[in-house]
């Protein structure tokens, strides 16, 4: 009867009892150090806790013993208050509970002791849930650290720079062992490749209270380097006083190598087009340095023959020299803004890009018999970085003009054809050299791969003509073959 009358009278005063459960004092302060609600556990959570108590003693239910209380429980495990610090929340409801009984009128012993029973029985295997739930995220996090120390590049410094921690990670790109680290300079990875002004920037960034993220260029102890993609986290105390900093680190070295690969490509591959381009200013200079030749010899066999030399005969001379120096100047010009760099782009139509190329290659087009058959379907405005994509058309024409000389074709031909689709203007060039072998033409892009004997081919200029179209400029570079010969087709995006 004291039961019954004790649960049914818990059931009535629940509000009551949560106010003597929450105004505890170690309840307060603990909830503080987790900077917790204590109004929203108090409306949320406490009620649950007080049915759950009065089922259990009622027996009302058996399977199903943990389906409120477990909503409690997640809220413990998600907030990571500790398995001490949940028995200190339930002793609380206890001592609440024993307190609003000593106010009421059913205090007695056997009620207390009831009480103590009860609170022993019931909540003994939520603390032990709690407990077993404590231990495997110590397990867990136990295992992750495993896992952080043996592939996360971290290490862990003092405000004055001074290496407290690394991981094996870091040891392992590093090279240093870790008590060759601990308690030295962070600088001893520093390599003297960094901008200075990059350092002073970093540091200026986290002693600012900061974060700082960007990529650092690393020392190894055997003289070699790493690349890494840093973020750095000023740590803080309490007071909000820095007290340290942690790095965190992925190695980008394999990015950085291919970008350096790249970046001596590209030198390698002007300076074989500087090459080629020397080639073609020869040619060019070819035909007006004949010219000025037989003009200069002129002037000596008119004297002999008419004995003297006519003011006429002599300006007529000197005027058609000075024009075929004129044109060989025009020629330098042209080349030099050729290798000028821009970097920004340009608008031209489609047939001036390519009658700029054309342009570049005429004389030696013309000294090795060379037709050049140009159709223009539709002519649209591109824009791109114009000097760019003038190199890409010649590198193809030259090749095309290389093969069919090596082949030694009778009639040789280069068709260019242009014409634009929904997204992209196309330019197709075309020679009728034969084509290229199926072992070949899956290759011909790569860099250094050359059909042409060593002294006339690096194996560059497909690989930067591809670079320059579809990375550059965001097109397409691609190869066929026809019926005649290898279709080179450029597609350049229209709109940008």
């Amino acid at each position: 009867m004291i039961l019954q009358q004790y649960t049914k009278n818990l059931s009535e005063n629940k509000i009551s009892i949560i106010k003597h459960w929450m105004l505890d004092k170690e309840v307060e302060e603990l909830f503080k150090l987790y900077n917790l609600d204590i109004n929203l556990f108090a409306q949320k959570y406490a009620s649950i806790v007080i049915d759950f108590y009065i089922q259990t003693i009622n027996n009302d239910f058996l399977d199903e013993k943990y389906k409120e209380m477990n909503v409690v429980l997640l809220y413990i495990k998600e907030n990571m208050i500790k398995n001490s610090e949940t028995f200190v929340i339930f002793k609380s409801f206890k001592y609440a509970l024993i307190k609003y009984f000593d106010d009421s009128t059913l205090t007695s012993i056997p009620i207390e002791k009831e009480i103590n029973l009860v609170f022993e029985s019931v909540f003994s295997d939520v603390l032990k849930q709690t407990s077993e739930y404590e231990n495997n995220i110590i397990e867990r996090l136990k295992y992750f650290s495993k896992i952080v120390n043996k592939h996360v590049i971290m290490s862990s410094m003092d405000i004055n720079g001074i290496i407290t921690d690394v991981t094996d990670s870091f040891c392992k790109i590093s090279g240093y062992p870790k008590e060759e680290l601990i308690g030295k300079c962070h600088s001893i990875v520093n390599n003297e490749d960094m901008n200075p002004k990059s350092l002073t920037e970093l540091w200026t960034t986290i002693k600012d209270g900061d974060v700082w993220q960007g990529e650092l260029k690393n020392l190894k102890k055997d003289g070699g380097y790493y690349w890494v993609n840093v973020k750095i986290e000023p740590l803080f105390d309490i007071s909000k006083n820095i007290i340290g900093y942690d790095t965190l680190g992925v190695d980008i070295t394999p990015i950085k190598t291919i970008e350096e690969q790249k970046d001596m490509l590209t030198q390698q591959s002007k300076s074989a087009a500087m090459g080629e381009m020397i080639s073609m200013i020869a040619h060019q200079w070819r035909q007006p340095l004949q010219l000025i030749s037989i003009l200069v010899q002129k002037l000596p066999i008119t004297k002999m023959i008419e004995g003297e030399l006519s003011d006429e005969i002599l300006e007529k001379v000197l005027k058609d020299v000075n024009l075929q120096l004129e044109y060989m100047t025009k020629t330098i010009d042209d080349f030099r803004n050729f290798f000028m760099p821009n970097k920004i782009k340009d608008e031209i139509q489609i047939d001036q890009l390519v009658k700029k190329a054309l342009n570049f290659l005429v004389y030696m087009f013309e000294i090795d018999s060379i037709k050049i058959n140009v159709e223009y379907k539709e002519n649209r405005v591109l824009k791109g970085y114009i000097n760019e994509l003038v190199q890409v058309l010649i590198n193809i024409l030259k090749n095309a003009r290389d093969v069919m000389i090596e082949k030694k074709i009778e009639d040789r031909l280069v068709n260019i054809r242009t014409y634009c689709n929904d997204n992209y203007a196309v330019i197709e060039i075309e020679d009728n050299a034969g084509g290229i072998s199926k072992e070949v033409i899956g290759k011909i892009f790569n860099p250094y791969f050359t059909t042409k004997i060593a002294q006339n081919g690096t194996g560059l200029g497909l690989y930067m003509s591809k670079t320059i179209i579809e990375e550059h400029s965001h097109g397409k570079l691609t190869v066929s073959n026809s019926n005649l010969g290898a279709v080179f087709k450029i597609e350049l995006p229209l709109g940008n």
